[in-house]
């Protein structure tokens, strides 16, 4: 299949939109930037009440007039573009691809050499988004504002946690024999100025966690004692896994956090920022949510520093300082498995994981926005969908003013791409093209040369809660697409197969939850008995350490939740979910409805799921890991998630 590069055929008509899109342009910059100044956000309202001279005010009644008589002037302009703009969409490609070119042996050819398919199991990272990259007045509904900075912001942070190094933690103990497998909070992957990730030696000797220092910005605070082994696991290559072994004779326990290692700091929590700091997206690289920074998760992070055992001060082994207590893995251990009967690991992670493979977004409607924010990603993933959907009346029932909002990114070469826009929408929705997008990619190939595929879904449904009818429709949708994408891009036979489907996942914001009693339709859809929903016991029934995904808007901006660190360390204790995450509202009223509102973990409405079945008939997807993620905390209502699954084969199994 060929893939779109450009969203028009041909130059011609590229250069026609553009000149288009010229004339519309500033009449849709002055109405939102009118708008925008009469939607204050939560942070606004607190600088106006430390402003004794109202200076925000006085520049809203000086510019208002001028953006008045501005937008009156470009009204003519923007007249005559849209008259040629919207005939053009009819002609406009769904997607634009963009692929990284110069990435040496990081790239995708290089990735599907590293497995054949036999031998060990292959590990996949997913993650999911909802980023809420809306023109900045439409984003204050949501109580978020600066899109375009906050674009870059989010581009930045996900690149900076995906390009971590891996880790795995083992724990010699009698009473646990459990590994914790990769760590989606472990490593920091050294920065250099230009933001590109350096290799990390896969070996580190007798620390579980040691000082990283890439960029020279601030270093880490807290390690931990024992011994190491570098081997690299999961088919990677020394630079991007590690293995740390935490010993422990028979009957004995962890260091206690009350003796701190020789010559080592022990500081506690998120430390070393200011209190009352700004909104994340306002600062500076390396501050809050960046990897180089101080009020970096300090109880979820085991850090790393490449380099030789002497400092710059010239005094030998400054690397092999204990900087920490030893209690810290313990804790970040016990973090991420709270339930022994469940047979993944999971947990609140401030990072996104490190060696994310694919990244599914929502909401990345503004189109410079989405410039940007693929150009950050491209630091890391190899090939992007952008510019996702339909506009004007192409393909759908009613005039789109805005994409479907969806983006794609994935380390892996993209074979196939289908896109489908949802034709029952109603109320703001029906402004925007919403729908699913399907891809193909491949992942390795055997020694037969039998490519190796796996399928990803991407999608965001019909968002009024009291609109459960069109979910489902969207859902039966949903449902037909994914096979007619997998029929009509299949090119095997059951006698002769030409491909091996090693997953088949469907992730997205679903805007329902599984714990609201006025969303039991979607709950019992059948899509949930074809695809896994990791964090459900059954419909109506969340497993215990689920939480919502959906953040009260009231509080972005309280400075207990401002930083990933801070937001991880709330949303760990029942007080801090009912405070911070949006809780489900019954229709009706009185003391039956304040009931329902403090049911559950919060509403957890963006999923990740995986199909178990129609995979390859000697392979199994088991997850590996679940995490909700607070790296992008203060520029998001919605918190990410994350699932690592690996396929494994009958052969290993045996």
């Amino acid at each position: 299949m060929v893939l779109y590069t450009t969203p028009f055929p041909n130059s011609c008509l590229s250069a026609l939109h553009c000149v288009s899109w010229a004339l519309i342009f500033p009449c849709y910059w002055l109405v939102d930037r009118l708008a925008a100044s009469f939607i204050p956000t939560t942070y606004e309202k607190r600088q106006r009440a430390d402003d004794p001279c109202c200076l925000q005010l006085l520049c809203t009644a000086l510019f208002t007039p001028i953006y008045l008589a501005l937008l009156v002037a470009s009204l003519p302009f923007a007249f005559l573009g849209f008259l040629f703009w919207s005939p053009l969409q009819s002609a406009r490609r769904p997607y634009v691809y963009s692929r990284l070119e110069d990435k040496g042996l990081a790239g995708g050819a290089a990735l599907l050499s590293e497995w054949k398919g036999t031998g060990p199991g292959k590990s996949f990272c997913f993650a999911t988004a909802n980023v809420c990259l809306l023109p900045d007045s439409l984003a204050r509904i949501n109580n978020l504002f600066n899109t375009q900075a906050r674009a870059k912001e989010i581009g930045q942070r996900i690149r900076n946690g995906a390009a971590r190094p891996q880790i795995k933690i083992y724990i010699d103990s009698p009473t646990n024999t459990s590994i914790s497998a990769a760590s989606f909070s472990s490593l920091v992957s050294p920065q250099g100025g230009d933001g590109v990730a350096r290799a990390v030696p896969g070996s580190i000797k007798r620390t579980a966690s040691v000082e990283y220092k890439g960029d020279g910005r601030h270093p880490g605070d807290e390690a931990a004692n024992g011994p190491a082994s570098g081997d690299p696991v999961d088919g990677s290559s020394p630079e991007d896994a590690c293995i740390v072994r935490i010993g422990g004779e028979e009957g004995s326990r962890p260091p206690e956090a009350d003796d701190p290692a020789p010559g080592g700091q022990a500081r506690n929590g998120a430390g070393g920022g200011p209190r009352g700091q700004t909104p994340n997206h306002n600062q500076q690289d390396g501050d809050s949510g960046s990897l180089g920074s101080p009020s970096a998760s300090r109880e979820s992070l085991v850090k790393g520093r490449a380099g030789s055992d002497t400092s710059a001060s010239g005094e030998p082994g400054a690397n092999s300082k204990l900087l920490s207590k030893a209690s810290v893995v313990k804790k970040a251990a016990a973090r991420r498995r709270r339930h022994p009967d469940e047979a993944f690991d999971h947990e609140v992670s401030a990072f996104f994981p490190a060696n994310l493979d694919f990244l599914c977004l929502q909401e990345v409607f503004d189109k410079r926005a989405a410039t940007k924010l693929k150009e950050q990603l491209h630091g890391y993933f190899e090939y992007i969908l952008y510019d996702v959907g339909v506009y004007g009346c192409q393909g759908c029932c009613s005039f789109k003013c805005l994409n479907s909002g969806l983006l794609f990114a994935s380390r892996y070469p993209i074979m196939d791409v289908a896109y489908h826009c949802y034709p029952n929408k109603c109320n703001d929705d029906a402004l925007a093209s919403k729908g699913a997008l399907f891809l193909k990619v491949q992942v390795g190939s055997t020694p037969q040369d039998q490519r190796i595929v796996g399928y990803i879904a991407c999608t965001h449904l019909h968002a009024p809660q009291e609109d459960s009818a069109i979910r489902c429709g969207q859902l039966d949708l949903l449902q037909d697409w994914l096979a007619d994408f997998r029929k009509s891009t299949s090119s095997s036979s059951a006698a002769n197969p030409e491909e091996l489907v090693a997953f088949d996942v469907v992730c997205g914001d679903f805007n329902f939850d599984n714990c609201s009693s006025d969303d039991k339709l979607e709950q019992q859809h059948s899509l949930f008995t074809h695809y896994r929903d990791p964090c459900r016991l059954g419909p109506g029934e969340e497993k215990p350490w689920a939480i919502g995904t959906l953040l009260d808007t009231n509080g972005l901006y309280d400075e207990d939740v401002c930083t990933p660190d801070n937001l991880q360390k709330v949303l760990e204790n029942e007080e801090g979910r009912r405070e911070y995450l949006a809780f489900p509202t019954s229709k009706s009223s009185g003391q039956k409805g304040r009931k329902e509102l403090l049911k559950g973990n919060g509403r957890r409405i963006d999923y990740m799921l995986h199909a178990e079945e129609g995979l390859c008939p000697d392979w199994k997807a088991e997850v590996e890991e679940f995490s909700f993620i607070t790296q992008l905390s203060g520029l998001t209502d919605h918190l990410p998630v994350a699932m690592r699954l690996t396929v494994s084969s009958g052969e290993e199994e045996a």
